[in-house]
């Protein structure tokens, strides 16, 4: 049990962390799509904070898994992001060198945390609980998979316009 607890007390940490890495890089990049990417990943892993924040609070009070914590999380907006922008001339400007760092550490951090949450989706027997963090797990893979999407946008964008159904770079 003290093992969960420590264990939700690190992902509420990384869960700030990553929302404060999003804000900052949100606020640096002059690329449209890399921000508007960071801004809706820092919202989605604010949204997770709160809500482990609550399971935290109530799992310690009660040594077990909380009754009334709410157990969904919206679906993830960060996939149909970065396609919804091509067409937006904002969206051409090149990403930087910091830019593709901050990708590139993003997707670290979304890869640990899929794992994290499902270790310990692996490491519990409550079906609410196995549930909620593979929802969890989920949605990490998601942000890692449109992360993904964003570090091939600004390190190839014409292989990436291809990809997506773009004939060429001008949308024609």
């Amino acid at each position: 049990m003290n093992k969960r607890i420590s264990a939700l007390k690190f992902a509420l940490e990384n869960e700030q962390k990553e929302r404060d890495f999003y804000l900052a890089n949100a606020r640096r990049t002059k690329n449209l799509a890399g921000k508007n990417m960071f801004k809706q990943i820092a919202d989605e892993e604010k949204e997770h904070f709160d809500i482990l924040k609550k399971l935290h609070e109530q799992w310690e009070k009660k040594k077990k898994w909380p009754s009334k914590v709410p157990l969904k999380v919206k679906k993830s907006l960060t996939g149909n992001l970065l396609k919804s922008m091509s067409d937006k001339k904002a969206t051409r400007i090149k990403g930087n060198d910091d830019d593709l760092k901050a990708v590139r550490t993003a997707i670290d951090f979304e890869a640990r945390g899929m794992a994290l949450y499902a270790k310990l989706e692996a490491g519990s027997s409550d079906p609410r609980e196995k549930a909620f963090f593979n929802l969890l797990a989920g949605i990490e893979r998601q942000h890692f998979l449109s992360l993904r999407d964003t570090e091939e946008f600004l390190t190839d964008p014409a292989s990436w316009y291809q990809n997506k159904g773009k004939a060429s770079l001008d949308g024609g």
